[in-house]
């Protein structure tokens, strides 16, 4: 019989974050820090949007793009938050999730050898994305010194004349590294010159901490916006992640060939979802903020912790990750990780499965109860401690 499988797609390795999701749901009284998945409900005002959507029969198909109603919403929403404009109808596509947005831009604007610039440690869609939409991976290191940020001078040692794009990827899932807006000009200044295109994933734009300052866009510098897709999503911001919704916002010439794909591919994202997200963006900016408070005390918990262990870890002011160094213990990041769960029953996420230069790290969410933080942690502090006494440091 004849081999029945792509073997572009049998090359790609599976998540390293479900590897120990898995294990860990089998596992009596373990604690997950692992998937980045808010632990609040969704708002009930939303949930019962989207119920009423049902008893009202409202279930057939939207057109492609969207509701019109959410599409005029959405945009309403970027210019009163990041100063974002936008046509509804034709700058503005809801998509399944950002995840789908992430893969139709790509498949919209790769060219077979057209190369991407990917910071890592990043979300791990980003390069399998990247393969298949025939494009040519190119991976920029995020270095700890610079609190994983990226940097102008790393886009000019990895740019070449066949790069065409760049993944920006800030607030930054796993790091929680954040870029200001003297770091966005400098990088934008990078891209102007090369002539690229950015596909920037705010995803976590929302859980931002710096005091006195909110997340900005790149797409909002001069110059950016015909360069720039934006992908965005109910997710993170109002715990929406089953109900599967996102969007992109970019230039027309772009967003026509991502709704093409979205047209045969998917047809339009769910319909009960788009009426609960329009009541999301009517009414919920107090969930929205009610919930980044928390977040953030729980960071502030995390970070006085691990200085009260002796872990290092970078102070990160974004999406709901702490990436903790865990170097000094002589293991890789894998082994910590699974050390970790077999004898304390805590699962974190390795460092690489968010790419090679995530070895040495360990990802940790605080998308989690305060309280089954504070269990988890104490089993971290006790593990941690058990490795110094034996001298695995």
């Amino acid at each position: 019989m004849r081999n029945p499988l792509a073997q572009e797609i049998v090359n790609i390795p599976p998540s390293g974050i479900r590897k120990f999701f898995d294990i860990v749901s089998e596992m009596k009284d373990a604690v997950s820090l692992g998937v980045g998945e808010p632990d609040f409900d969704t708002p009930w005002h939303i949930r019962d949007e989207g119920i009423y959507s049902l008893e009202k029969g409202r279930t057939f198909y939207t057109s492609n793009a969207g509701l019109k109603e959410l599409k005029i919403e959405i945009t309403k929403y970027l210019k009163r938050r990041f100063g974002l404009e936008y046509d509804y109808q034709t700058e503005t596509l809801v998509t399944v999730g950002g995840s789908e947005a992430i893969d139709i831009a790509m498949r919209a604007m790769l060219d077979p050898g057209d190369e991407v610039l990917i910071p890592q440690p990043s979300y791990v869609s980003y390069e399998p994305c990247c393969r298949l939409a025939n494009g040519t991976p190119v991976i920029i290191e995020l270095k700890e010194e610079n609190n994983f940020r990226l940097t102008r001078e790393q886009i000019e040692a990895a740019v070449t004349p066949k790069t065409k794009l760049l993944v920006l990827p800030f607030p930054n899932n796993p790091t929680g590294a954040v870029m200001e807006q003297e770091d966005l000009e400098a990088v934008a200044q990078a891209v102007a010159e090369h002539d690229l295109f950015v596909l920037s994933d705010e995803i976590y734009a929302e859980l931002t901490y710096l005091e006195g300052k909110s997340h900005v866009s790149i797409a909002s510098l001069p110059g950016m916006r015909e360069r720039t897709i934006v992908i965005n999503g109910f997710s993170k911001s109002h715990a929406m992640t089953g109900w599967r919704l996102g969007y992109a916002c970019g230039p027309k010439v772009i967003l026509e060939q991502m709704l093409k794909i979205h047209q045969y591919a998917i047809m339009c994202a769910p319909t009960n979802s788009q009426y609960a997200a329009v009541d999301a963006l009517l009414n919920g900016d107090g969930d929205v903020s009610a919930m980044r408070e928390e977040y953030n005390g729980r960071r502030r918990y995390l970070m006085h912790a691990f200085e009260e262990m002796g872990l290092k870890c970078f102070e990160p002011f974004g999406a709901f990750y702490v990436f903790p160094c865990i170097k000094e213990f002589g293991m890789t990041s894998e082994e910590f990780a699974e050390k970790l769960l077999y004898e304390e029953k805590v699962a974190v996420v390795p460092g690489t499965a968010f790419g090679q230069s995530g070895e040495g790290f360990i990802r940790i969410s605080y998308a989690y109860s305060l309280d089954n933080l504070k269990i988890a942690l104490e089993r971290v502090r006790r593990f941690i401690a058990k490795l110094k006494l034996s001298g695995g440091v």
